[in-house]
């Protein structure tokens, strides 16, 4: 019953996007402010190319709230796949067990990661952000993103039709 909420929610959400005029409005619609905001020009300076892949990249550490075959198509580097319907903070503390970490949070817009993020910051996580525009953002900067083989890909997973509208640069796929 939880999970059919869900759905419908992100359905209701996914219609009210078409007639909001700007990310921001999306964004201030849906997300709560509780989490800070990191923009992808940021997030690239803190993963330069020459380190990603190296131990120096996991400075920081990038969760993907998307679900999993969103994830498989496109993903920005050293990311790791957290999900949303599946979310566990119980795995998180597996994954990062220092709670100052610096951690940012992304999915395809902002909105499902403001959620992630905000259940990580009440288990005691500090240093948590949220990348503004999600993964299309990161690719409307023309950063890389890599498929399920960590091949780079030009495909972004939008999540819907409705949410499609905000990839400006990449090839659009959703179910």
């Amino acid at each position: 019953m939880k999970q059919k909420s869900i759905y419908i929610l992100f359905i209701l959400i996914s219609f009210s996007a078409l007639s909001q005029k700007s990310l921001d409005e999306v964004l201030r619609k849906h997300n709560k402010n509780d989490v800070s905001y990191i923009s992808a020009a940021e997030l690239h300076v803190l993963l330069p190319s020459s380190r990603i892949g190296t131990q120096d990249s996991r400075d920081i550490v990038i969760l993907d709230s998307r679900e999993k075959r969103e994830f498989d198509v496109s993903h920005i580097p050293t990311a790791s796949h957290v999900g949303f319907k599946d979310f566990s903070k119980e795995n998180i503390s597996e994954i990062i067990e220092n709670k100052d970490t610096a951690i940012v949070v992304y999915c395809t817009l902002g909105i499902r990661s403001q959620k992630i993020a905000a259940k990580l910051q009440k288990a005691g996580y500090t240093n948590i952000k949220n990348l503004y525009g999600g993964i299309c953002e990161w690719k409307n900067n023309d950063y890389s993103v890599f498929d399920a083989n960590n091949i780079e890909t030009d495909k972004v997973h939008t999540y819907s039709k409705q949410w499609s509208k905000w990839l400006e640069n990449g090839t659009v796929v959703y179910d």
